[in-house]
């Protein structure tokens, strides 16, 4: 056994030593605890109780057989620490920088070389600590590798307090072994780097070292993933930061409002695998979807509002309107929206001179106002420009819930936003980054920022919200009727909410690639 081993040896009979001493000092090790209760003291007629707690732990019936082992243990370890006491008589030892012991002068030159470093003694680039490999591997990640460089840069931890970082080939085995990592997994190009993770554990000397497993690396269509390529966008103002919501970045993903169990479920549906492909992000907003319209609470919001006004309904006159929270759990219960004379609906769901199959508002037809009434379209004003400004409608009173004394039906069911109760918000509409399958071509090394969609991005001021969303929290997330799932951004404060769409309830990327 050479004195690395022994050192290694001496360390495990440490751990079992710990290991026997907790289980030795454990009450629920006791092996039979007897209790006698005097219960004739108090009544002379009573019999005194004897019970007896049988042990609780899996090393209770075994405690000797412990406490023996312990002191085989302890023995051993006296026997091990002597003969590495006499190994160490027989070396030629010298005191080395800081009592640190050295083998040689050359360790004790490489040792106050790299506390040079520390010191910031050494310019970027001017030195840097090496493993000696072997320089004629044909894997040129063991040809003496860099585990040290020198960065006088500042970090955004310790400030300037450190000079010198490990590379990553150096750090990614360390930290998985000291963080109990079992299986370190990582993309395909990782591969020819596994031997040097391997020489790292096993130079080092881990009781549980961990394992280097590669696979094929996630890629989405109309997205790009390199963290460079990323960065780079971020700095030229492409996108606007690391978690901009059109970045699948996750920082990026969560600040849209994709629930982290959906991005868990596309991941599931996709698996591991060895081989190259490519994902479509179709199938990561089908997860997305999924999960929201079992969750997600319902609100009716309006985005381009077009005011509507019933001019059969009371003036002043304000009722509660029931509305369910989701229709998917009815075990959560209803909500209360105001309904007013002056309402406002989507700018689409007018039509002054309706095409075929249109069941919206137009003249003289009668629609649906979500669980609300019945209302018929009368006529419509409009400005110098001719674009319409206000419809005129009148109501059934009692076709209140959608429900008529005559059963009649209508074809168009509409949402609405109170003019008496509302919120007004900024809603930004995200789309797809890249108006190309592949962004960076084929060789991933094409001009991506060539493909940016200028569309990207279309931000709507002015739309209107139901008053129960007022107090909306940054990161809640909402189906609006009819129009898709959104979330409350960060950037959003009291009294001026930014509303973020995540998802459309009908994916938009197949449309967009016919």
């Amino acid at each position: 056994m050479n004195m690395k081993d022994a050192f290694r040896f001496q360390n495990k009979l440490q751990t079992l030593m710990g290991t026997a001493q907790d289980i030795l000092s454990s009450s629920r090790n006791i092996t039979k605890v007897e209790n006698t209760y005097l219960r004739k003291k108090v009544m002379p007629e009573a019999e005194d109780e004897v019970t007896v707690d049988q042990p609780t732990s899996e090393y209770s019936e075994q405690i000797t057989c412990v406490a023996e082992f312990l002191l085989y243990l302890m023995t051993e370890k006296e026997k091990l620490g002597a003969a590495i006491y006499q190994a160490k008589a027989t070396l030629d030892l010298q005191a080395g920088l800081d009592g640190e012991i050295g083998l040689n002068s050359t360790r004790q030159e490489l040792a106050g070389l790299f506390r040079r470093m520390t010191e910031g003694e050494f310019a970027n680039g001017e030195k840097v600590l090496r493993a000696k490999i072997d320089m004629a591997s044909p894997n040129i990640n063991m040809r003496d590798p860099v585990i040290y460089r020198i960065a006088h840069v500042p970090h955004h931890q310790t400030g300037d307090k450190w000079c010198v970082y490990p590379m990553y080939d150096f750090a990614h085995p360390l930290s998985d072994a000291a963080e109990k990592v079992t299986y370190s997994l990582c993309s395909l190009e990782f591969e020819n780097h596994r031997p040097l993770y391997n020489w790292f554990v096993d130079a080092i000397g881990f009781e549980e070292p961990p394992r280097q497993i590669e696979f094929a690396r996630l890629n989405l269509n109309y997205c790009v993933t390199s963290k460079r390529k990323c960065l780079e966008m971020v700095q030229t103002g492409v996108v606007n930061g690391g978690d901009d919501p059109r970045m699948v970045t996750l920082c990026g993903m969560r600040r849209r409002g994709y629930p982290a169990a959906a991005i868990r479920d596309f991941i599931g549906r996709v698996g591991v695998a060895k081989a190259y492909s490519v994902v479509d992000y179709g199938l990561l907003e089908a997860c997305v979807r999924d999960n929201l319209n079992q969750n997600a609470p319902r609100a009716m919001a309006v985005l381009n509002p077009l005011k509507l006004v019933i001019d059969n309904y009371p003036e002043g006159k304000t009722e509660e309107i029931e509305v369910e929270i989701n229709p998917d759990k009815p075990e959560l219960g209803r909500r209360k929206v105001t309904f007013s004379r002056e309402l406002y609906v989507e700018r689409e769901d007018f039509m002054a001179e309706p095409v075929k199959k249109y069941f919206r508002l137009f003249p003289g037809n009668e629609v649906r106002l979500k669980s609300a009434y019945y209302v018929t379209c009368n006529s419509y004003d409009t400005d110098e420009n001719g674009e319409v400004t206000c419809l005129h409608c009148t109501y059934d009173p009692e076709s209140r819930g959608g429900e008529t004394p005559d059963g009649r039906k209508v074809r168009g069911t509409l949402h609405w936003v109170s003019a008496a109760d509302n919120v007004k918000a900024q809603v930004r509409l995200y789309d797809r980054l890249f108006n190309t399958e592949n962004p960076a071509g084929e060789d991933g090394n094409g001009d991506y920022l060539q493909n940016i969609n200028p569309d990207s991005l279309k931000i709507i001021d002015g739309c209107l919200l139901e008053g129960g969303l007022r107090d909306a929290k940054p990161g809640d997330t909402f189906q609006f009727m009819r129009q898709g799932y959104f979330c409350v951004d960060k950037d959003s404060t009291p009294g001026n909410l930014i509303i973020n769409r995540t998802v459309a309830l009908n994916s938009s990327w197949d449309k967009k690639k016919k």
